[in-house]
């Protein structure tokens, strides 16, 4: 009996889900098999990779202000592991978060239904994918997890100072998911801002150039050298065109961001053919208005047009790998006339001397500095990958 081909159940609401495998889980290969099929049903996934404890999944469904959050546990501590979750998502404000698990045949039927009656949305088990099939179990999950967020608005506004991570991330939903109700809220936030003097650094590049991991290098340091101060970051990452859905893929890399003195949020262009999503302004606005010192803007890497991220900032930063091809590739790239600082990541590469040198020279050309060393340009050789040397 071969099983019918199940069509993609259609949200109604933009919705967002985090994934993740739990602590000391190193087995990802399921659950990226589910966030593969979850986001071509058409929902922005918030992929955190493998062993992500309770309060790093919970800390990130809550500023992501996600719908839902689907697990695979496969380390045998499942019971305390989704009931603490569950308690932890209450606890802080944000039990409206549904929580969804697998574990093969580790979760058995008894801990299901004790887990079940806890107030954990749904534990599949391998009997729910023998009779509903991969896309029947997440048609049901994601049906499930399918209601408005930010459709109504309660006095955000005057909690986000305090740098509320349940304020912040409602009001950038608000303004993604329903403009029309955040107006009145962002004219009171943009009135606010008008003397704002918080910098916002904004990185762009290709894709895969490491971005992510530079960024995350950054965050560190930062929070290392300014022990009092805070930093916001928005991570832009591209929408499918086909289903509508999307990996926001940037936490993957980054280790240093679960600290209270940081907040982040990824964003889904909802627009395939831009670098950056039409609500970057808003949030932006958002994280001035609850005043962190400073603001970082990662897009997704779609080439060679990502100037658009000079509207958004006040220092651009752009990072590339030595591997452009051969150097007339340089001229064709925008950003290396508009940006601040160019960053030549995965500097332990081959040829990469050969590479920072070319870039220079072509840094110098297109920004007419004929009268200053080539050397002095601000191209900088970083090795991202290097996790907490001393830079």
């Amino acid at each position: 009996h071969k099983m019918e081909q199940q069509i993609p159940y259609i949200p109604k609401n933009k919705v967002r889900i985090v994934t993740a495998a739990s602590l000391f889980d190193g087995h990802d290969a399921a659950i990226n098999i589910m966030r593969r099929i979850i986001q071509s049903t058409g929902v922005e996934v918030i992929h955190l990779g493998h062993d992500r404890s309770v309060e790093e999944v919970v800390n990130t469904a809550i500023q992501e202000d996600a719908n839902a959050i689907a697990m695979t546990s496969y380390q045998g501590g499942h019971n305390e592991y989704f009931k603490y979750m569950y308690d932890l998502l209450k606890e802080k404000g944000a039990g409206h978060i549904k929580i969804f698990g697998g574990g093969g045949g580790v979760i058995l039927p008894s801990e299901i239904s004790e887990l079940h009656e806890y107030g954990i949305t749904r534990i599949y088990s391998p009997d729910d994918g023998r009779s509903l099939g991969l896309q029947g179990m997440i048609n049901d999950l994601v049906q499930r997890a399918d209601y408005p967020i930010g459709d109504q608005l309660n006095g955000e506004i005057d909690h986000i100072e305090n740098k509320i991570p349940t304020a912040i991330a409602r009001l950038i939903s608000a303004a993604e998911n329903f403009p029309e109700i955040a107006k009145p809220v962002f004219d009171q936030i943009h009135e606010s801002n008008t003397d704002s003097k918080i910098p916002v650094l904004g990185i762009t590049g290709t894709g895969g150039a490491g971005k992510s991991s530079l960024v995350d290098e950054l965050v560190r340091r930062f929070l290392i050298d300014f022990p009092e101060k805070t930093i916001g970051l928005i991570s832009v990452d591209p929408s499918k065109r086909k289903t509508g859905g999307a990996l926001l893929g940037d936490r993957i890399r980054m280790n240093a961001i679960n600290n209270p003195r940081v907040y982040m949020r990824s964003l889904a262009t909802r627009q395939s053919n831009l670098a950056l999503s039409k609500y970057v302004a808003e949030a932006i606005q958002v994280l001035k208005a609850a005043k962190y010192d400073l603001i970082i803007l990662e897009t997704s890497g779609i080439g060679q047009s990502d100037t658009e991220i000079m509207d958004h900032s006040d220092v651009s930063l752009y990072v590339m790998t030595p591997e452009f091809g051969a150097a007339t590739q340089l001229e064709k790239i925008d950003m290396l006339d508009f940006a601040d600082l160019v960053a030549l990541n995965k500097f332990d590469k081959r040829g990469a001397l050969d590479a920072i040198r070319d870039v220079k020279k072509q840094y110098q050309r297109n920004h007419n500095l004929w009268d200053k060393n080539p050397d002095e340009m601000p191209v900088f050789g970083t090795i991202a990958s290097q996790f907490n040397d001393p830079g």
